[in-house]
């Protein structure tokens, strides 16, 4: 476990010592706000919910899954490609350490990361609610249920950057695979629109990240997609222990 938390500190040092962080949280947070401020904007003409907005915010195909994209293949990029550029994983993996204590320990220094960026997302929904003329309180279930679905998607496509960047030894081309992967787990979700055969299909509405995303901002917490992103997750992990033990060879 020390081994662990002086990884993870490490990681996070580095994260936070480097402008990457600053400016990827700044392009995140004007994005985020700019799509905050036109959802506002029509709840004020339209009356449209505070439920309905934050609804918006978690799973809007326009603002949220770009951002969220382009985010998690920033945070990740550099995790062990600079290691790599750099000859340092040498070293690293030669200390009386484990592959699985590096990989969590950077799998989870990106998570901290992740979660410091949307924490200021939370304020959103208050906004929302002091400047509302509804009478109704704020339903914290659709909102708890956004964050949990986010926290979900955020450790699965943080596993694919983390394994992209194992690959790599270019902080730009571990953060294109990254992308790239990404896109295509996430626009698999999109394959049952095109009346592939039965089984392709279920599987296909059953990996839907938009779908699943729209669930939780329902606040439906579904154990399936729990279960399918964890798991999903721990495989990515466990590809790139695997990765990194080749390399010892």
């Amino acid at each position: 476990m020390n081994v662990f938390l002086t990884l993870w500190r490490r990681e996070l040092a580095a994260t936070f010592l480097s402008p990457i962080a600053y400016v990827v949280s700044m392009f995140f947070l004007l994005v985020t706000g700019f799509n905050f401020y036109i959802l506002a904007d029509l709840m004020g003409s339209e009356r449209v919910s505070i439920t309905d907005v934050m609804g918006q915010v978690f799973g809007s195909v326009l603002f949220f899954w770009p951002t969220f994209l382009v985010l998690v293949s920033a945070l990740t990029m550099r995790v062990f490609a600079e290691e790599n550029r750099s000859g340092t994983i040498e070293s690293l993996m030669t200390a009386p350490v484990t592959e699985w204590a590096v990989v969590l320990a950077k799998f989870f220094g990106v998570m901290t990361s992740f979660v410091f960026i949307w924490l200021p997302t939370v304020a959103y929904a208050f906004i929302l609610e002091g400047f509302s003329e509804e009478s109704v309180p704020l339903d914290v279930g659709p909102m708890i249920g956004g964050y949990v679905g986010t926290a979900l998607l955020g450790m699965f496509y943080t596993s694919i950057g983390v394994l992209a960047s194992a690959l790599s030894r270019n902080q730009i081309v571990s953060a294109i695979g990254c992308f790239g992967l990404s896109c295509l787990a996430f626009f698999f979700g999109f394959l049952h629109y095109g009346n592939p055969p039965g089984f392709l299909r279920e599987i296909s509405l059953y990996g839907s990240s938009v779908l699943r995303q729209l669930d939780f901002s329902r606040g439906l917490l579904d154990t399936r997609p729990i279960v399918l992103y964890l798991s999903g997750t721990l495989f990515m992990l466990f590809t790139t222990v695997r990765v990194l033990e080749a390399r010892r060879w």
